[in-house]
């Protein structure tokens, strides 16, 4: 399998939420390593990397709305290279 990382952008009523928490536990559930952080546009950038079959899981669960108490209107992807080498998957601030 291919290691990948893959950023997201998250938009919708999605801080405020516990979304980058659920994100967090859903993305160490999977084993990938990255991030999330609440962004000054009211979106949460996700930045997943791990075998290419999980972060496409995670980018789904994404999609499909994450936690009950938000509301997903859109995710944008895209491919990337890290600036680093993440070994956890942490919320950053």
């Amino acid at each position: 399998m291919a290691h990948v990382c893959t950023k997201a952008w998250v938009h919708g009523r999605v801080q405020g939420v516990g979304f980058r928490y659920s994100t967090q536990h859903e993305a160490k559930r999977q084993g990938l390593t990255g991030y999330a952080r609440n962004l000054d546009d009211g979106s949460v950038e996700v930045l997943a990397c791990g075998e290419a079959e999980s972060v496409n899981r995670l980018i789904e669960w994404l999609k499909a709305g994450g936690p009950r108490s938000a509301r997903v209107d859109r995710v944008l992807t895209e491919p990337c290279q890290p600036d680093r080498e993440w070994d956890d998957f942490s919320i950053r601030y």
